[in-house]
């Protein structure tokens, strides 16, 4: 079909185009772990690159898509129930991977650019608010937790270590002290 030739042509591969659109969206959306919906309205071309730049950084995706495609693609996902936030401008946020980083990377972009407003999100099938999204931000990375863990782990078999040295310690010097009563007895 040339697009260029008569209007009904134009108009299928237009419909073929949304349609496909949809159905990449819809797969998207199945995979992902959390997906959070922004409201850029007012942010300049250079605040939006940022914005990119830093979601890419950490592996989310971040897209500006017509509210009515998005509502299309989010049926029978997890998505489906944000549906009464698909209005005005509306860019959503996707992680396949960490579920915190698109709310400690759009957290802060906000505080830098409060034109940014956080909708809702999706996470394990639940919708989040705004504040629990700005909560979720204050969670530190899966590394710095396992880091702690390992800190507290290697701390306590340390402290064992040195209670088990100390009792050893208290039942030589308990044996010596009977051994040097037993020498001046004799």
């Amino acid at each position: 079909i040339n697009p260029y030739s008569k209007k009904e042509g134009w108009i299928a591969l237009n419909r073929r185009l949304k349609e496909q659109k949809v159905s990449d969206l819809h797969e998207k959306f199945q995979k992902i772990k959390v997906a959070v919906l922004t409201d850029y309205c007012g942010l300049n071309v250079e605040e939006m690159s940022k914005l990119r730049t830093d979601l890419r950084n950490e592996e989310v995706e971040y897209k500006v898509v017509k509210n009515s495609i998005v509502r299309l693609a989010a049926k029978a996902t997890d998505l489906e129930l944000l549906d009464g936030y698909f209005n005005g401008p509306t860019a959503v946020a996707l992680s396949y991977k960490d579920p915190m980083s698109p709310a400690r990377v759009l957290t802060k972009f906000i505080k830098d650019n409060p034109k940014l407003e956080i909708k809702a999100g999706i996470l394990d099938g639940k919708v989040v608010t705004p504040e629990d999204i700005k909560e979720m931000a204050e969670i530190p990375s899966r590394e710095v937790l396992l880091a702690r863990m390992l800190s507290l782990l290697t701390s306590s078999q340390a402290g064992l270590v040195n209670v088990l040295q100390g009792i050893i310690l208290q039942c030589i010097h308990v044996l010596e002290a009977i051994k040097e009563t037993k020498e001046n007895k004799s």
